[in-house]
Formats: structure tokens, sequence, C-alpha cells
């Protein structure tokens, strides 16, 4: 199951009836789980796990060190969960000493072409990656998340359960859970309804997380005194509660709706 062309490096951890294609080169502090198929050409660098199952193609670059000038040279990892499915010229980094030293991928992960996940970054379960998504460092995506192609998002910020990134965007601000947003600068432009059927929310579902969607972002007063007003309205329900629940624990600043528009039906 590997491939004579291969390099593995001593120390590296293989698991059983994994595949390791032609001229992958797999460094000493490397563990492979069991099923792992890397196509060809693969580097897997660092201190990098691979989940079990994942498939890798060729020219991904996985572990190599963090693009930041604060990393000091540290043992820190990257931890790439099971089921992903990783394509062409997507690279990883390992983390930085400054958060924790680990960038984490979650299991059942699709990133297509040249896609890019920088260092200490934490991206949840079952999210999409579009060709040429980029994630700047320190970043924490939720689970089930999809980013348009090209899109691009700046050091720490947040992106919210559900939310949908439209390809060519450019993210400055966190994105509250099933948020829509698009543009150069991104506005939030509605809420990601598609991907809340998706999920099994029911129409009632759906309806009171837009009718907290409109209070929070164009009801009246300050957004601070709408976000209690839809707390106690709406807070009972799970769905909003994330939502509100995701905007308190802010510590920078929120994507905000760009207009009242009807565009979420179809988003």
């Amino acid at each position: 199951m590997i491939d004579p062309t291969a390099r593995i490096e001593s120390g590296a951890a293989i698991g059983q009836d994994v595949t390791i294609g032609p001229y992958c080169v797999i460094g000493p502090h490397v563990t492979l789980g069991d099923g792992c198929r890397l196509v060809a050409h693969v580097s897997l660098a660092g201190h990098t796990t691979i989940g079990a199952r994942t498939v890798i193609y060729p020219f991904a670059s996985l572990g190599t060190p963090p693009q930041s000038v604060k990393y000091k040279g540290g043992p820190t990892r990257l931890v790439v969960g099971a089921d992903c499915d990783i394509r062409e010229h997507v690279s990883m980094n390992t983390g930085t000493e400054d958060d924790g030293g680990l960038t984490q991928v979650g299991d059942r992960c699709f990133f297509m072409v040249g896609s890019h996940v920088a260092h200490d970054c934490r991206v949840g379960n079952n999210v999409t990656f579009a060709n040429n998504a980029l994630l700047g460092g320190h970043v924490s995506v939720g689970d089930n998340v999809v980013f348009g192609g090209g899109a691009a998002v700046r050091q720490f910020v947040r992106i919210g359960e559900g939310a949908m990134i439209v390809g060519l965007s450019g993210v400055r601000a966190d994105v509250i859970p099933w948020g829509t947003v698009q543009g150069p600068l991104a506005n939030l432009v509605g809420l990601n309804v598609v991907g809340m059927r998706r999920r099994g929310l029911t129409k009632a579902d759906i309806h009171r997380v837009r009718a907290a969607y409109r209070a929070l972002f164009f009801g009246a007063g300050e957004f601070r005194s709408r976000i209690d007003g839809v707390a106690a309205e709406y807070g009972a329900d799970a769905y909003v509660a994330k939502m509100i629940d995701f905007i308190r624990a802010a510590k920078r600043p929120l994507t905000m709706a760009a207009q009242d528009a009807g565009a979420d039906e179809d988003t």
C-alpha cells in the first residue's frame, strides 16, 4: 500500500490500511490514521495528525510552519479530523506559541483546490471550502459553514455555525450563526435558509430565527438594547439562543446587515 517512491521518515506513525501514493513525503512527527489515502505528491510535515479515512490529493502541503513573524520555532501542531476530503494544492499550517500551539480541523470537511487554513485556526465539522478560500490566522469556524470560491477571512474573525460566505467575499468581522455575507468588504445580506433546511430546521424554526434576525438588525433603539429584547422574546428557541450567545461572546466587531432584503429565502 506504500509506493516505493514515497519517502517516510523514521518516527512517523502509519495506521492500518493506509495507502501512500507516488512521491509523497512524510515527516518524522506525522501520524496517519487508519484507512487514510495519499494519492500522490503529498507533503506532510511538522507535528501533524491526520484522522482516519481522510483522503489527500496531489500537491497538498500540510503541517508546514506558520506564516507568522511571531512563530518561535516550537513543536506546534496541526490536527485534521476523520473522513476529510483534501484536494489539490490545499495548504494548512501548524499553530504558533501565542494561541495554544494548535491548528485544528474537524471531521468530514471538504477542502477544494487551493484553499488555505492558517496558523491557530479552529475549523468545525462538515465545513466546505470552495476553490481558493482562505483563512487568516486565529480564525474560528463553526460546524456546517460553507465558503464560496475565493472568499477570504481576516485574522481573529469568528464564523458562526451554518453561515454562508459567498464567493469573493472579504470577511473583516464576526459572522453570526446562519448568516450569509457577501461583497468585497462583506456585509450581512440575510440568512442561509437553504443551509438551515439542510440541517433539519422546520419552517417554524426558520420563521423564529428570521423574526429574531430582523429584530436584531432592523429594530428600533440601540443594538445592545435590541440584543436584550430579542433574548427576552426568542431566547427559549435553541437556534436563536445560539445567535444571541455568539453575539454576546464577541470581543471584536460584528458583521452588520446592509439592508433588510428578502434575498435570504433562496440564499
